[in-house]
């Protein structure tokens, strides 16, 4: 069983900036590199939507263009743990962040359901 943390959510306003971090503990026999990473967000009455996945390797990564150019997402292996740098934050990213996992990356795997472990979320509010 892998278990996901997020840190770092909180308010902002409008135009600023914000990272999280989610650290994992992987299951027993394999290590954190095993796992592709992403965040998720959800928004009040609205559906978990994909906001960026990361390979096990760091070296591809796969965001919706919602995002692109604005959200910056990273991992350190060795520290077990994925960030999220956002900066031009808009009203309209206020949600609650997750962190998940899976074990293959598929550039199409940009659905909840395609995702096995999840954390328990952080909110991020933008204020206008």
């Amino acid at each position: 069983q892998v278990q996901l943390a997020e840190s770092g959510g909180g308010l902002v306003q409008a135009g600023g900036s914000l990272s999280l971090s989610c650290t994992a503990s992987a299951a027993p026999g394999r290590t954190f590199s095993d796992y592709v990473m992403a965040w998720f967000r959800q928004a009040p009455g609205k559906e978990r939507e994909f906001v960026a996945a990361i390979s096990q390797s760091g070296g591809t990564t796969n965001s919706p263009e919602s995002v692109k150019g604005r959200f910056t997402m990273s991992r350190d292996n060795p520290k077990d743990t994925v960030y999220m740098k956002m900066n031009s934050l808009e009203p309209e990213d206020t949600a609650v962040y997750y962190c998940a996992a899976r074990r293959f990356w598929s550039v199409l795997a940009v659905n909840s359901r395609d995702y096995d472990y999840w954390g328990q979320g952080t909110q991020v509010t933008v204020s206008s």
